[in-house]
């Protein structure tokens, strides 16, 4: 059965970089492009919204140029020509530091978030249902493009994986555990939400649906940590929560929760002190054994920008750093979808979060 409205993001695409925008533009999609400004080659980056690969047709070209004290050049190529630029006379991002950017299509224009705050709108000069393509090229590092759409409907067979669209690759699945519950809220920036339908094979395979909420995401410029917001839905089979941020310079340790009322379901804590990454769960304020190894070095690095993507399969937690697998944690609290709440605390600063 196919799986449509909710496309898997590219994780850790080398540039330049051409992908596929699954069905591409509609009203309402969000877009967001998140990476570092390389310190030491070439003054230019872009980002473009076209048709195809060619580049002929670019419905939006947004162009940070670091000339000039630096600017922002935004445009539309049609048939291979470029019309008049649109010239912002501002730098939002700094050389060898990390950006959130995010592109939300509406009816009239785009508009686009650096970090968190809005920085300008572009109005349509052809019509955007045309692109199919996101392009990024220059000096930049991508940690990861992904992608919403509140007014999809994805359907996709329960127990089954959204692909990894970069090279991700998972180990195969061994046996099941247990699992767990959540914990609070705070106040936060408010999220974009949907409501789609997630289709899920009974034993005897009859087909039936049940609710699912889709991701929020929190543009917001500086997350106030701790970090506690609600993951819609709950947990289920291919459902992926995305963090990135930068770990501070002296930083001992930092941990994501996974809750469940008062159950910590999944806790990863990253010690530096310890150059370990703990995990385990908490069940009635009581810790289970701790997990540490790891098929390589220590992911993270002090003052160091991170993308962590936690995928939820069937019977466990597949979780990557910048794009590369590091483990797999097998549920110990089983009830899913009573995983509804992210916790993020310690030696970071968040730059996006999605669930």
């Amino acid at each position: 059965m196919a799986f449509s409205g909710c496309q898997a993001p590219y994780l850790s695409p080398a540039v330049p970089f051409s992908g596929t925008i699954q069905g591409g533009l509609q009203d309402g999609f969000q877009i967001t492009v998140n990476g570092a400004v390389l310190s030491c080659s070439g003054t230019r980056f872009a980002v473009d919204f076209q048709t195809g690969f060619s580049g002929n047709d670019i419905a939006f070209h947004f162009n940070p140029r670091f000339e000039d004290g630096g600017y922002v050049v935004c445009n539309t190529r049609q048939k291979g020509r470029w019309g008049p630029e649109e010239r912002k006379m501002h730098m939002p991002f700094q050389k060898g530091m990390p950006f959130d950017l995010c592109f939300l299509v509406q009816s009239s224009d785009f508009k686009v978030m650096v970090n968190g705050s809005l920085f300008v709108q572009y109005f349509h000069r052809m019509p955007f249902h045309r692109v199919d393509t996101i392009s990024v090229n220059g000096s930049v590092q991508l940690s990861y493009i992904s992608f919403q759409n509140p007014r999809a409907v994805p359907v996709q067979p329960a127990f089954s994986t959204v692909p990894f669209s970069q090279p991700v690759c998972f180990p195969p699945r061994p046996r099941g555990r247990r699992q767990k519950p959540p914990s609070v809220r705070p106040a936060n920036p408010a999220p974009i939400t949907q409501t789609v339908i997630h289709t899920v094979q009974s034993a005897s395979g009859q087909m039936f649906s049940t609710p699912a909420i889709p991701p929020m995401m929190y543009p917001h410029p500086a997350y106030p940590m701790p970090f506690i917001t609600t993951i819609p839905g709950g947990l289920y089979p291919s459902k992926s929560i995305i963090l990135s941020g930068t770990v501070l310079p002296s930083a001992q340790r930092f941990h994501i929760n996974l809750c469940s009322g008062s159950h910590i379901a999944f806790h990863m804590n990253p010690r530096f002190d310890e150059n370990a990454v703990v995990r385990n769960t908490q069940i009635n304020n009581s810790w289970g054994s701790e997990e540490r190894s790891l098929p390589r070095k220590m992911p993270f690095v002090r003052g160091q920008s991170f993308s962590v993507w936690i995928l939820c399969e069937a019977h466990c937690l597949k979780v990557a750093v910048d794009g590369q697998h590091v483990f797999e944690y097998y549920h110990r609290l089983r009830n899913l979808p009573t995983i509804n709440k992210l916790e993020v605390g310690g030696d970071i600063q968040l730059t996006h979060v999605q669930t």
